[in-house]
């Protein structure tokens, strides 16, 4: 017989077949040396624009600044030489011919030391005085305060239009005192010029800083005149220099936090005369704060570069020379391609011939690598469904790739053969053996695990009287929810033993909440088997009981046979107390019982009530025991209801005195949970069992 074997490819020469069309390296090479050449001039541009324009712009603010000092140590002069020259309002004629000086300027004044005050301030019509708002055409003020002894504090103002013609007056009470302002305090305790933190302005409503000057007579210090320049004026003036056109520039105090920003965003909120500055990094914009926290903390050069979304930037940050008068930063951020925009055009007419010349090749090496990578990728996912023991069959891989093909083939048995072995072992240590690629060996250790046993209640009777086939079917769907539950919590099925299960918490996976999760599974159980009854019931069949017992101990875990058969199981004494537990159900006609020991590692999760103290084979003294009648944080289906709490309660009661030696009185309330409870089989058994004593 002939057999006709289909012409396919071999991975190696399609993989060299690949890489010898492959011509975009050569290209590659020619476009990164030519953007390389030219990112390199950009760069150097860039630093040289940043490092002038940082001295520009510190020049830039001095410029702002040293003028108003100038004209502050001017009018402090005045005081020195003249001290009186403040105490009437011919002083307010010239602090209006200062504020003339300059659009920055909002506000020049002066307070005495008697509380007195008279200043020269632009005017906001739209923003209402002492009720009221001035005539439509004000631009200017004049306002003065003069304290009288006995009599009211009396505020004046008087409205002026552009060209200092007067409009109109207005005056009220006030408590205005220069004396307890942040300005008039550090220029007097300084004893010199002073430029102070941006603070609210009392009648301008708006924020800024002032630059003070106190004057003094004879030694005595007489007041302080001040002028103000608000945070927006020092924003609006950076942003109209700046260094490229996506720029940004901030002026930042020595703690970060913004004083003006070049974008003129929102950089401080006031509420009740106290201002709040926006630290850099609290700015709606997060580049600044990308940028900010990018900067070396070693001491290294103020120029720096960083990457945030796909871009470069450089960025600068400067203290301002120790004359300025104030420890302020300069802060400076600008992208890199502001500087290569020009050559970035260069290089894109550059890509786009290479583009063209490799379109061909890159079309070759597309179908080539579909041709291999994608079969590939299937198998990988394919794998990766094995491994993590899903029960989705996957189709059959399928490649003309010779290689490919065996392997897919070798994955499908593989698949098979995986599925098969965790059918028979467990599953949690089928994982660990595909996620460690360890071996099967015969040994264990010792771990506190949480062991569970289930069995059937009357199970021989039960097949007696039901058909084997029928039979079978309601132990499978029996062992079916058993099975679900546990690894729905996380568990190990051990073994079954007939009717009966065997699973384990804990191992090989550690888990934190074993005991927890135990208890869980066993009410899943219940509340299944609650269901599958009642869809037994209307086949006017007998419904099954199930009882459960779960202990918590150190137990040995591992596998254990020979080197031809082994089984992965726990061994030890706290296997035999959780199989005593199952049986203890019958005794009290309760259906999940558990130790001590459990309720001690999951107990606040837990609702339960007390049975009985029992003594088990092989421990010396008596074992605490508990039905399990709920859990909390599993689902409320899982959470007792109140009669169940109430349920717990009264055992609760009766059990303490049963435990603290009083038959009677436990014999009481005994009897009187049945009388709430008719059927409660923990109340009758223990009431009978004291009856009898």
């Amino acid at each position: 017989m002939t057999i006709h074997r289909r012409r396919s490819l071999r991975l190696k020469p399609s993989i060299v077949t690949m890489f010898v069309l492959l011509t975009v390296p050569v290209l590659a090479a020619i476009i990164a040396l030519n953007y390389v050449s030219n990112d390199r001039i950009a760069r150097l541009k860039g630093q040289e624009l940043v490092e002038r324009f940082r001295g520009e712009a510190m020049d830039s603010i001095r410029d702002i600044f040293d003028p108003i000092k100038s004209l502050v140590r001017a009018a402090a002069v005045i005081g020195n030489e003249q001290p009186d020259f403040y105490r009437d309002n011919r002083s307010i004629k010239y602090f209006y011919a200062i504020l003339q000086h300059s659009p920055k300027i909002v506000s020049v004044y002066a307070g005495l030391n008697d509380g007195s005050f008279r200043q020269a301030r632009r005017i906001d019509p739209q923003v209402p005085i002492f009720g009221q708002l001035p005539p439509p055409e004000t631009r200017f003020a004049y306002r003065w305060i003069e304290p009288k002894e006995g009599a009211e504090l009396i505020d004046h103002y008087q409205f002026r239009d552009a060209k200092g013609e007067v409009l109109g007056a207005i005056e009220g009470v006030t408590t205005y005192d220069p004396r307890r302002r942040m300005w008039y305090r550090e220029a007097t305790e300084s004893g010199g010029l002073f430029i102070t933190d941006p603070d609210a302005f009392a009648a301008l409503g708006l924020i800024g800083f002032t630059v003070a000057e106190p004057f003094a007579s004879d030694g005595a210090m007489q007041g302080a005149v001040a002028a103000d320049l608000t945070l927006d004026g020092l924003s609006e003036y950076i942003s109209e220099h700046r260094i490229s056109p996506n720029a940004l520039t901030y002026v930042l105090d020595q703690q970060g936090r913004v004083l003006a920003a070049s974008d003129l965003s929102k950089t401080y909120s006031a509420s009740k005369g106290k201002v709040e500055l926006r630290h850099i990094v609290q700015l709606d914009n997060e580049l600044p704060a990308i940028a900010y926290s990018a900067h070396p903390r070693n001491g290294g050069a103020a120029l720096y570069g960083f990457h945030h979304g796909g871009h470069e930037y450089l960025a600068s940050l400067t203290d301002l020379p120790d004359d300025f008068g104030k420890k302020w930063q300069l802060f400076i951020i600008t992208p890199i391609s502001d500087f290569t925009a020009a050559f970035d055009r260069n290089n894109q007419h550059l890509l786009a011939l290479g583009l063209a010349a490799t379109a061909i090749a890159l079309t070759i090496i597309y179908f080539m690598a579909g041709a291999i990578s994608a079969p590939l990728e299937r198998l990988a996912a394919k794998v990766g469904r094995i491994q993590d023991l899903e029960p989705v069959l996957l189709p059959p891989v399928r490649s003309q790739v010779r290689e490919i093909s065996v392997l897919a083939r070798a994955i499908d048995t593989l698949d098979a053969a995986v599925k098969s072995f965790a059918a028979f072992v467990p599953m949690g240590l089928v994982k660990d053996l595909l996620a460690t690629d360890q071996k099967m060996e015969l040994g264990g250790h010792s771990r506190f695990l949480t062991i569970f046993f289930s069995d059937l209640e009357g199970f021989s009777k039960l097949s007696e009287e039901l058909p084997t086939q029928t039979l079978l079917l309601r132990v499978s769907r029996h062992l079916e929810l058993v099975t679900r539950s546990v690894n729905r919590e996380h568990g190990t099925i051990d073994k079954f033993i007939g009717d009966g299960v065997m699973a384990f918490w804990g191992a090989p996976s550690l888990l934190e909440d074993h005991a927890w999760r135990a208890c869980v599974a066993a009410l899943r159980i219940q509340r299944g088997m609650d269901v599958l009854n009642e869809s037994w019931r209307s086949e006017e069949t007998r419904p099954l009981r199930v009882r459960m017992g779960i202990h918590s101990d150190a137990v040995l875990v591992g596998n254990i046979g020979s080197l031809e058969r082994m089984s992965y199981t726990v061994m030890g004494d706290g296997v035999n107390i959780a199989a005593r537990l199952e049986g203890i159900n019958k005794e009290f006609g309760t259906t999940i019982c558990i130790s001590h020991a459990v309720f001690k590692e999951a107990g606040e999760r837990l609702c339960v009530r007390p049975i009985d103290e029992v003594a088990v084979k092989g421990r010396r003294g008596l074992i605490p025991i508990y039905e399990l009648l709920g859990v909390y944080g599993a689902g409320e289906e899982l959470e007792p209801s109140p009669q169940v709490l109430r349920l717990a309660g009264l055992t609760r009661l009766a059990h303490e005195a049963m435990v603290g030696g009083d038959r009677d009185l436990a014999l009481e309330r005994y009897r009187a949970l049945l009388r709430e409870f008719p059927d409660d089989p923990v109340a009758a058994a223990l009431s009978k069992r004291l009856a009898d004593s």
